[in-house]
């Protein structure tokens, strides 16, 4: 059985995952602030979908392909940090976004929301090097049982990963409207937001560790 300090640790980094701006916030922020609370929390249910697809693959032994082929996961890596640093630069850039600068989005039906939420999540490089590189690190095949640890470590990140996204849609609005009304806040965050990504990018690409998978 998977030990609570792997739980705790897997939370810890899942909070600091979902906290960093990315394609799930950026959407969820948008989608809610244009149409609604409730067209936000449909898309949330998409992106939770997204999340269950990722530890079920993980769980079912994704993760030892990257561990028998390494090219595989370092190219991922690199990829995911070169992302990384795409959106560091969007924030820092002169005349740059914030996450909560919303996209403008037409109204979609509630399928069409769902499925935007759960493509959104899928093809998030961050959300995918998170289950590939970290999830199966805090994985203790003397614990026996290591499908059921990544399961249960997973849904701890979902779990955490869900519940501040909720938050997020249902106070998008007001912090949107927060940041519009002060620019120097909005400056800071998007500064702020692009500094933490830059170093992310940064530690993932002198990150020489590989990703490890228990038969």
């Amino acid at each position: 059985m998977v030990s609570l300090t792997a739980v705790a640790g897997i939370a810890l980094i899942g909070l600091g995952v979902v906290l960093t701006p990315g394609p799930n916030m950026i959407y969820l922020v948008s989608r809610s602030v244009i149409q609604g609370r409730r067209a936000g929390l449909i898309s949330l249910a998409g992106v939770a979908a997204g999340f269950l697809l990722y530890v079920t693959a993980a769980a079912a032994g994704l993760t030892a392909v990257f561990t028998l082929v390494p090219a595989v996961y370092t190219v991922l890596k690199l990829a995911g940090a070169a992302y990384l640093l795409w959106l560091a630069w969007q924030a820092l850039r002169p005349g740059g976004r914030t996450a909560f600068a919303p996209r403008e989005l037409p109204a979609d039906p509630p399928r069409r929301l769902f499925t935007m939420g759960l493509v959104t999540n899928l093809l998030n490089p961050k959300i995918a090097i998170f289950y590939v590189s970290l999830l199966p690190q805090f994985v203790d095949p003397e614990r026996g049982g290591v499908a059921l640890q990544i399961l249960l470590l997973g849904l701890a990140q979902i779990t955490v990963a869900i519940t501040v996204n909720a938050l997020i849609v249902l106070g998008a609005g007001s912090i949107a409207a927060f940041l519009a009304a002060r620019p120097l806040w909005q400056r800071v965050q998007r500064r702020l937001m692009g500094t933490v990504l830059a170093g992310m990018a940064l530690q993932l690409t002198l990150d020489r560790s590989r990703a490890t998978a228990a038969p």
